[in-house]
């Protein structure tokens, strides 16, 4: 399963896309840079989720030891 999750996008980060995209059509100024801040944010998210999920998995390279 893990293998597979390496290839699925996250949620987060297709939201942080979708803002980032959004943020280049305005002009500089307060209102892209909120923008600009909520997709910094998201990307967090994201990486947080995914050291959450890796973490949670139990490492099947390794044999545990008894």
């Amino acid at each position: 399963m893990t293998h597979m999750q390496a290839y699925q996008t996250s949620t987060w980060l297709m939201q942080a896309k979708e803002f980032l995209v959004e943020a280049r059509r305005l002009k500089p100024g307060a209102e892209r840079n909120e923008l600009r801040e909520v997709a910094a944010v998201l990307r967090e998210l994201a990486r947080l989720e995914a050291n959450a999920d890796s973490e949670s998995e139990p490492n099947l390279e390794r044999p545990q030891q008894t």
